[in-house]
């Protein structure tokens, strides 16, 4: 149900006073993103998969269970990992990369190619 005009209303209002007085915060809030969340998770749990790992190779030797704990850690970081994975969803994995790819085109020369090839494309 879309909202009334006296609700978009008193929500402008909220969002101008956000603005006002914690701009960090609410640019914070406006970039942040679920898929951006999730992806962060999924890059720490990678890097928590690959210590694991380390930890497992050096400690096995040395210690069974030490090494069991270094599996364990490897498997719960592998679930989390598909977990976020799964909520990002193709959808989220697009978001990232536009927005890789947006930070990565935003520079002057490639703007000014643009503006030339789109001169010299018109449509007749």
């Amino acid at each position: 149900m879309p909202l009334s005009e006296h609700e978009q209303r008193i929500l402008h209002e909220l969002e101008q006073s956000l603005y006002q007085q914690d701009p960090d915060f609410a640019e914070r809030v406006r970039s942040e993103t679920v898929y951006r969340h999730a992806g962060r998770y999924c890059v720490w749990s990678a890097l928590v998969f690959v210590a694991a790992l380390v930890f497992m190779f050096f400690t096995f030797a040395s210690s069974l269970a030490l090494g069991f704990v270094g599996v364990v850690v490897m498997f719960l970081s592998g679930v989390v990992f598909a977990n976020n994975a799964r909520r990002m969803g193709k959808a989220g994995i697009d978001d990232i990369s536009r927005s890789f790819h947006s930070r990565a085109t935003a520079n002057p020369a490639h703007d000014r190619r643009d503006w030339i090839r789109g001169r010299f494309n018109r449509e007749d």
